[in-house]
């Protein structure tokens, strides 16, 4: 089966870690919050990946910086949610902490491929004279 450059992202191996982790989280969120802040948070981990991977096959370097920074904003909005869901306690505090970790790991490697993409982009620039 052919593999797509995404696939060897640790980013995205890692984010995907995430999505698993939050759609198992929400199941003991109540039923009431199935739309609401369990749709919202499911959304959020999910566009992580996915921006992660969009931004991979965008030809400017710029719109792959963009994906990123896109995918950058969905990662803290998965935290404040998750935040969010302890409040409410339906999350405990351990739960929390092993979601902080990979969401941790995920925003310094986010943070690792936006500078590699930036220093391509400026490399590639054509010098104004």
């Amino acid at each position: 089966m052919k593999t797509y450059s995404f696939e060897n992202l640790d980013v995205w191996k890692e984010s995907r870690k995430l999505v698993l982790m939050v759609y198992r989280l929400q199941n003991s969120f109540p039923p009431f919050e199935k739309y609401g802040l369990g749709d919202q948070l499911r959304r959020a981990a999910v566009s992580v990946s996915s921006n992660i991977v969009e931004g991979n096959y965008r030809f400017s370097f710029q719109e792959q910086i963009r994906f990123i920074e896109i995918s950058f904003g969905s990662l803290m909005e998965v935290y404040c949610q998750l935040i969010l869901a302890f409040d409410l306690n339906y999350i405990d505090e351990q739960q929390l902490s092993e979601c902080k970790t990979l969401i941790d790991r995920i925003k310094q490697m986010l943070i690792a491929l936006n500078r590699k993409k930036r220093k391509l982009l400026m490399t590639r620039q054509p010098t104004k004279q």
